[in-house]
């Protein structure tokens, strides 16, 4: 396996050596790689939710090769996040993703005060978002009562925060959320909901539609992924068996529904036959198994590190674009099952980063920017 670790980083390395220059060029966050260019964020601009996936990649192959191209590229796209934050009504629960593994990075590998303060400040807005009723609003457009399971997955952010500043109610916030979450969203067979829409007056369940799943009910593959990953991180910043065991519980679910080939459809109830991928739901919970595998006894770890091993395998193997001529990695991503707006079957960077650190936690280099502490 080491071979192949090593032949994958060195081609993940000379591909953005490649594509940092082109991003630059163009002077964009790159959300997806199109023909021999980056595109953009299909809407709202840089306020799109997934501007920090990007620095975030660049931070991880700056802590793995301390080569500045990657540092330089992370700094210029922070820059472009953080003028965002002036713009505010575009920004949602979302800046966990944006502004965490971006100036939170920048922080955590470099000690840059600019960045500790900025990322601070997306933590407030953050925190700002949560009703008293028990969960964190996801989106604006008068939908106050609507929360997603991806919100587990921007929490971190609000524990730093209390790390960092010794307040402790951020932390607060994101244990009241989580524990909505393993009460409302998580199924009892470990699948989950991607949206649950609340009262927001009283918290009162209204309605669990099917989001950017296939439909009501079913089991839409990254959100199971968000809800994987982040009840880990609920552990680890909190210590309460309750995540850790809602964390397997959804991992046993995920990994019972890998496709033979080793990759995951869009929707785990999704029609037979049709041929509707999304690697970065198999990324995302690659990275979450392998952080699993930590926390398990012997059995139970090795069944988290194959199950993850083969996903990535499979990602290499059947859906990695390794041409110097294009940007981005993996194809077949796809933003959601009935909406294409965003992306289906393409290449999307997001899934993109969590290969790269599923990558960077075999090899011992992940820059662990996703913890708190």
């Amino acid at each position: 396996m080491q071979t192949w670790l090593d032949q994958t980083f060195a081609k993940i390395v000379a591909k953005h050596e490649h594509s940092v220059l082109l991003a630059q060029r163009q002077g964009i966050i790159p959300y997806m790689g199109v023909g021999d260019r980056w595109e953009g964020a299909p809407f709202d601009g840089n306020s799109w939710w997934t501007g920090g996936f990007w620095p975030g990649l660049m931070w991880q192959l700056y802590h793995a090769t301390g080569n500045d191209l990657f540092k330089t590229e992370a700094i210029r796209v922070e820059e472009l996040l953080t003028a965002e934050f002036r713009t505010f009504e575009l920004l949602n629960h979302d800046v966990g993703f944006m502004y965490l593994l971006s100036c939170g990075a920048h922080w955590r590998l470099l000690n840059d005060a600019d960045a500790r303060r900025d990322t601070l400040h997306a933590a407030t807005l953050l925190a700002g978002r949560f009703n008293p009723a028990g969960f964190i609003s996801a989106w604006n457009s008068n939908r106050p009562g609507w929360a997603i399971i991806d919100c587990m997955m921007n929490l971190t952010l609000l524990h730093w925060a209390t790390v960092q500043t010794g307040d402790p109610r951020f932390a607060a916030i994101a244990r009241i959320h989580a524990d909505t979450a393993i009460r409302e969203f998580v199924r009892e067979d470990g699948s989950c909901n991607h949206i649950v829409i609340f009262d927001p007056e009283t918290g009162k369940t209204l309605d669990k539609p099917g989001g950017q799943g296939y439909c009501a009910g079913s089991s839409w593959s990254r959100g199971q992924a968000w809800g994987l990953y982040g009840f880990i991180l609920s552990y680890l910043n909190l210590g309460e068996k309750r995540y850790l065991d809602t964390a397997r519980k959804i991992a046993d679910y995920f990994i019972a529904n890998i496709r033979p080939d080793g990759l995951t459809d869009c929707d785990f109830h999704q029609p037979k036959g049709e041929e509707r991928i999304d690697n970065i739901a198999a990324a995302c919970a690659a990275c979450g198994l392998l952080e699993l595998a930590k926390l398990a006894d012997a059995e139970a770890a090795a069944r988290y590190r194959d199950a993850a091993l083969r996903m990535l395998h499979a990602l290499d193997a059947l859906c990695a674009d390794w041409s110097p001529d294009t940007p981005g990695i993996l194809q077949k991503c796809t933003a959601s099952y009935h909406d294409d707006g965003a992306g289906r079957h393409v290449n999307i960077v997001y899934g993109d980063y969590f290969f790269v650190e599923a990558i960077c936690k075999l090899r011992g280099t992940d820059a662990g920017l996703w913890l708190s502490k």
